[in-house]
């Protein structure tokens, strides 16, 4: 059985792009300076049949990993601007 492919994160600016190596989803995290929680946009919308994981799970893991890693920035409840 092959493991469950893992998703990767990547900060660029204000925002969290979220991938899937191998397979075209991707998904773009921000947070707006009065939003209490980060928006989604560039969202990927239908199934990559190469791999064996659907949108719907790729988006799923995709918010966790995005809140995850703006947790670890220290900036859950605040606009992703100037992180280091």
């Amino acid at each position: 059985m092959n493991p469950e492919p893992k998703v990767r994160v990547h900060v660029v600016d204000d925002e969290l792009i979220v991938t899937l190596p191998g397979s075209f989803y991707s998904v773009t995290y921000y947070k707006p300076e009065n939003a209490s929680h980060l928006l989604a946009k560039n969202i990927a919308d239908r199934d990559d049949l190469r791999i064996p994981m659907t949108v719907a799970e790729f988006l799923a893991k995709a918010w966790r990993a995005a809140n995850d890693k703006a947790r670890e920035l220290k900036r859950p409840c605040a606009p992703l601007r100037g992180h280091p």
